[in-house]
């Protein structure tokens, strides 16, 4: 085993270090979660619901400590961290209803009974990125778990420890050491025998789209399921009829919570042309009105950046001849500080159709309802964006012309727990989240019985 050290990202110092496992552990690991899946699946499917319960109460108990972990390992404020471990209680709770409503079908045919069941798969492996460490692991690891299977997750090299802690506390519930096991590690190693492993039957993966296809190509020869969570380039749709001064003063959280790493950051603002000027005088305050600093303080609404690598990919976006309409303000100093920051570049500008994943967001004015949905969909992403407009039925028009799987309609939520969440092109695919997110963690499984006439 190697050891990894550990930054902190609003020092830039290392904090502690994580011990990286090999593909031989790989290997291990598998072993011992498929004889745990084979234990968890012939348990009475109440036990499991209640062992998941259990699972969501240890977390519940732990919250402030999983916070602590991610203020240090990620740079999270301090009030996101929190809401990030009370997501997890929150998913696990949601899905320890699914055991004892995971049914099958009993589908009318003539001659016998036909019956339906859905098969666990047997173990998941699930690779996590950096940017929101906790949530994403546990929307994998609770529909599968509820599903029957057993787990193997391989967390982001930057930020594991929140994730190691999970499934320690899976273990403090009860749960089998075994079944939710974290296998930290680099991925052209860990990663990679994970996807390719005869045993592991499906993979989960969140992160860039480039490494998103290397997965997808690893797990074909195996004809193993795969769900994707990529990249985004998501546009917020500024209506001229919208109530401007909520879509401006909200526009800056679209785009800079989690210091725009966040794969739904509506980092291309689009505003019909005849209320750009106006909404561009009632964006710059709001922008400077986000506070960066300290991510341990509770007043902080953006803290740094997860590395230094990453900080100069941002900073690549933002040479010094760069359109700059306006920036916030950010800590000087130790750390991987990015001043929240407007560009207003032409449309082909690569800051338009890259993703940035930094709290970096470009404003283009549009015309109308056409020239909006050409700019919103020229973009090989998919996954979320936003409209803003008090018309009904241009607000349906949209939403139905918007190549994205996640839109919002005069708000910027992008993910709740007990609805899909997935995109469209090369965002992504499957989905993630919502009551059938265990079904995509089973096979379907047909059974004729027939009978005999008297």
């Amino acid at each position: 085993m190697t050891t990894h050290d550990l930054i902190n990202p609003a020092t830039g110092a290392a904090f502690g270090s994580v011990e990286h496992v090999d593909a031989a552990a790989v290997d291990d690991a598998v072993g011992r979660a498929q004889a745990a899946q084979r234990r968890w699946v012939r348990s009475a499917p109440a036990a499991r619901a209640s062992a998941l319960r259990d699972f969501a109460a240890a977390v519940d108990a732990h919250v402030d400590e999983l916070a602590a972990l991610e203020v240090s390992n990620a740079g999270h404020p301090v009030s996101a961290a929190e809401w990030e471990a009370g997501h997890v209680r929150d998913v696990l709770q949601f899905y320890a209803a699914s055991p004892e409503r995971l049914s099958g079908q009993q589908i009318p045919v003539a001659g016998g009974l036909d019956v339906t069941f859905h098969e666990p798969l047997g173990v998941v492996g699930i690779i996590t990125p950096w940017n929101f460490p906790m949530p994403i692991a546990a929307w994998g690891f609770a529909p599968a778990l509820a599903a029957g299977n057993a787990v193997l997750i391989k967390p982001a090299e930057w930020t594991p420890l929140t994730t190691i802690r999970l499934a320690e506390l899976a273990v403090h519930a009860g749960l089998d050491p075994d079944l939710l096991q974290v296998l930290p590690g680099p991925g052209a190693e860990v990663g990679e025998r994970l996807v390719t492993h005869p045993g592991v039957a499906k993979v989960v993966f969140t992160g860039s789209t480039v490494t998103g296809t290397r997965v997808l190509a690893a797990a074909a020869p195996g004809v193993k399921r795969v769900t994707l969570e990529l990249g985004g380039k998501s546009a917020n749709i500024v209506f001229a009829d919208c109530d401007l001064e909520q879509a401006a003063a909200t526009a800056p959280y679209g785009v800079f919570d989690n210091a725009g790493q966040d794969c739904c950051a509506r980092s291309r603002i689009l505003v019909q042309a005849s209320v750009y000027d106006r909404f561009m005088e009632l964006l710059e305050p709001a922008v400077a009105g986000v506070v960066v600093g300290d991510p341990a303080s509770r007043d902080t609404e953006m803290g740094p950046l997860v590395s230094r690598p990453h900080w100069e990919k941002v900073a690549s976006y933002v040479p010094d001849d760069a359109p700059v309409a306006f920036r916030g303000r950010a800590p000087d100093g130790p750390g991987f500080w990015f001043p929240p920051t407007v560009l207003t570049p032409a449309r082909d500008d690569r800051c338009v159709t890259e993703e940035i994943f930094g709290p970096v967001v470009t404003v283009l004015p549009f015309e109308d309802e056409a020239d909006a949905v050409a700019l919103a969909n020229d973009t090989v992403y998919g996954l979320s964006g936003s409209i803003w407009t008090d018309d009904l039925s241009r607000a349906l028009r949209m939403s139905r012309a918007v190549e994205a799987g996640n839109l919002s309609v005069n708000s910027h939520s992008s993910v709740r727990f007990n609805t899909p969440f997935g995109g469209f092109k090369q965002s992504g695919l499957g989905r993630e989240l919502g009551p059938d997110a265990p079904l995509a963690f089973t096979d379907t499984k047909n059974v004729f019985i027939a009978v005999k006439e008297k």
